[in-house]
């Protein structure tokens, strides 16, 4: 039999053959499986073997295909069954089709009835599958922005709609991005003027962690770990209480800066630093020489370079942004953190980057608010200004004046008046608002006025601007009201005024200001209620100034402010990297006492190389004490003798006078009297 026998043969067969119709629901899409049946019915209106042939060559199709189309898999099973039903009826039509060869009008016709119903209802569930389809793929984006929504409340970092319809962030919100201040100079000059025509060379490139403060450098030492780490405390009510910890050999380090402090040598310190290149606060007190030498570039850098230290040390929970992470200042650990952060915006605001310096004020504001350590409510109003964020200002005056009434700071009192007389000048603002928001900015700089008198003459002294003579006249802001002044608000108006005059200093303002002092003029006059209040809560208040008030001054470094700090704190001896460290302090480990030196029967030359070097001693054995008493003895002689001594200096100076000489034109002149 030649082989094209047993190819018809073999075709017969295959003819023969039952039709698979799950085969075709399994692989085929929808609009395939229509196709499909289509061909079918027109396949039983015209012969059943060729039907058949047809229905042979889809099945074999379909058996090569794996994939299944993704809308059948989101049918529901109800859908799936009615479809296996419509196309049984349809198999059980074909086959009493084939059966009944008198009557293939009849069949034909019916089979055409059929497949405009089945058309009918395969339209029906493709909208219906369409519809469950959108549905289904517009539920999930909106869990997802359910879900994020819920994570931000979580996190504090909810956006608030007000009245106007604009999005208000939280007040503390810190963005990653805004901490790196070549975010802020490229806006101003632009890419090519901060970077030039450089570019990282990525060959001998070393492998860094990547940080959010700082980048490391290439003159950098090479970074391995200090011993330093961080811990989770607690975490209670979305509050997160970390602390830093140092380890045993970084305590040993800790100590012999100790010493090296006590020697009064900077030598000391940076040899000190050449062996452990990220100690913490040699970094810190080393910035602080560099910066009286007038070397700003070393002292920044190694404050940049005690920053990569910490952040390479953060805890994995530990979040920069979130505002829910605390440090508690009290702990000798986390101090330095606070210091590193407060010098490095310092630097950054001196360098010309109010807007990032703004993003590390309100991140040192977030690690503890409510104590507030190093007092950054002085300082924030100052580079919301600086940066034109008032709006941000004004939202933070309205939520904290409840519960930290600052209305009584001279800063904020005369900042938001400031600020609301700057959005009143902008020339978007409609005339209506533009004149409410002027009467509004005129009645909080009179009330500021009238609270703090104290301010507008030492103002106008650094603003070079000469007051009117009714001004100076005027027994509310003369003298008498500077001279009159508690200690602690000298000290804070003396801050404002040191760190604010310039922005006071231009035109427009000088005319406002001029503008408002006499209508306070007129209102003292009239004998207003407010300035009776007002000299009586100053009464009442700014007695004395808290300890973090004189810690901000000392690290601000404002003249005008460190001249009115009190001797108390004045007399104390200060260290850059701790100034006026807290009363109750918690240590988690102590320095080893060092031996004292008692009175001994020591030669003057063992004496003069022990005050040249503490630890020195001469004598192979241990110096002997007698007892606590003999040392005590010893030392209220020493005492005794060094008063004695200074009596007779005080007596020696107060006796001595000098002869004037003898004028040329003195008439009584004795003239051997030089002779």
């Amino acid at each position: 039999m030649s082989t094209r026998a047993l190819r018809r043969l073999k075709g017969k067969q295959r003819a023969q053959e039952a039709v698979v119709v799950e085969d075709l629901t399994l692989a085929d899409s929808p609009d395939e499986l229509a196709e499909s049946e289509e061909e079918q019915l027109d396949a039983t209106s015209v012969s059943p073997a060729s039907h058949q042939n047809v229905s042979n060559r889809k099945s074999k199709k379909n058996k090569n295909r794996k994939d299944i189309c993704a809308i059948f898999e989101m049918i529901s099973d109800t859908e799936k069954v009615s479809a296996d039903e419509d196309l049984e009826k349809l198999d059980g039509n074909k086959t009493s089709d084939t059966g009944n060869n008198g009557s293939k009008e009849n069949s034909s016709q019916g089979s055409n009835e059929h497949l405009s119903s089945v058309r009918k209802k395969k339209k029906k569930k493709r909208t219906k599958v369409k519809s469950e389809i959108e549905q289904r793929a517009q539920a999930p984006d909106d869990n997802i922005d359910l879900l994020l929504e819920n994570l931000d409340r979580s996190n504090g970092l909810t956006l608030q709609n007000d009245a106007g319809g604009c999005d208000r962030r939280p007040i503390l919100y810190v963005e990653h991005r805004n901490l790196n201040p070549e975010t802020e100079l490229k806006k101003y000059f632009g890419s090519r003027a901060v970077f030039g025509d450089q570019r990282p060379r990525q060959r001998n490139r070393q492998f860094h962690r990547n940080t959010w403060i700082t980048s490391p450098k290439e003159s950098w030492p090479r970074f391995s770990r200090p011993g330093i780490s961080m811990t989770l405390l607690e975490s209670k009510d979305g509050i997160q209480c970390f602390t830093f910890e140092h380890s045993r050999d970084y305590q040993q380090v800790q100590f012999k800066f100790l010493d090296a402090v006590e020697s009064m040598d900077p030598n000391n310190i940076m040899a000190l630093l050449q062996l452990n290149p990220y100690h913490i606060d040699s970094l810190l007190q080393l910035s602080d020489v560099c910066r009286i030498q007038e070397d700003q570039e070393m002292a920044r850098d190694l404050i940049e370079r005690a920053l990569y230290s910490f952040e390479c040390a953060f805890h994995p929970v530990f979040s920069l942004t979130s505002g829910t992470c605390r440090l508690d200042y009290l702990r000798p650990e986390n101090r330095a953190f606070y210091l590193a952060l407060f010098k490095h915006m310092i630097f950054l605001e001196k360098r010309g980057c109010p807007r990032t310096a703004l993003e590390y004020c309100k991140l040192i504001l977030s690690l503890d608010p409510d104590s507030d350590p190093l007092c950054m409510l002085l300082l924030i109003d100052f580079l919301m200004l600086r940066s034109r964020q008032y709006d941000s200002l004004l939202q933070l005056y309205e939520e904290w004046e409840e519960h930290r009434n600052l209305s009584q700071l001279p800063n904020f009192a005369f900042s938001t008046a400031l600020c609301q007389f700057h959005l009143s000048q902008q020339e978007e603002m409609e005339p209506e608002e533009s004149d409410r928001a002027k009467h509004k900015a005129d009645q909080m700089l009179q009330d500021a006025l009238i609270m703090f008198p104290g301010v507008l003459m030492p103002l106008l002294d650094l603003c070079a601007v000469q007051p009117d003579a009714t001004v100076t006249s005027h027994a509310f802001f003369g003298p008498s009201s500077q001279i009159g002044q508690l200690p602690a608000l000298s000290e804070l108006t003396a801050l404002y005024m040191g760190r604010m005059y310039n922005l006071w200093r231009e035109a427009a303002v000088m005319l406002w200001l001029e503008e408002c002092v006499k209508e306070v003029l007129c209102r003292i006059d009239a004998n207003d209620p407010l300035v009776e209040d007002c000299q009586n809560k100053r009464k009442l208040r700014y007695h004395s100034a808290p300890r973090n008030i004189h810690r901000h001054v000392l690290l601000s470094e404002v003249k005008e402010a460190t001249s009115s700090l009190p001797l108390e704190v004045t007399t104390q001896p200060m260290m850059g990297f701790d100034p006026l460290p807290p009363v109750e302090s918690f240590n988690s480990y102590t320095r080893p006492a060092r031996p004292r030196v008692g009175a001994s029967n020591e030669s003057t030359l063992s004496l003069f190389f022990r005050s040249l070097l503490p630890n020195f001693n001469l004598q192979d054995g241990p110096r002997q004490e007698d007892g606590d008493m003999e040392v005590a003895r010893a030392g209220q002689e020493l005492n005794q003798e060094v008063n004695r001594l200074m009596v007779a200096m005080r007596d020696m100076l107060a006796n001595i006078r000098f002869q004037e000489p003898p004028r040329e034109d003195q008439p009584f002149r004795d003239e051997e009297e030089w002779d």
